[in-house]
């Protein structure tokens, strides 16, 4: 009984932390995007190539 219980509070801190998310987010998605693409750029964490391809991969995981 209390795992069901751990686990509905952990489903609805998750919804609301993602609602509120949504109504404080500074940007536009695609703003974001764009500094997640420059943040990874300058820091290297990845391939000049790859730089594209891993952006969408978070996006897509984030959707």
């Amino acid at each position: 009984m209390k795992c069901i219980n751990i686990a509905i509070a952990a489903l609805a801190g998750a919804a609301v932390g993602a609602s509120l998310g949504l109504l404080f987010a500074p940007d536009k998605g695609s703003q974001t995007r764009d500094r997640i693409r420059e943040f990874v750029r300058r820091k290297g964490l990845a391939a000049k190539d790859n730089v594209e391809e891993l952006v969408d991969k978070i996006e897509a995981e984030l959707k």
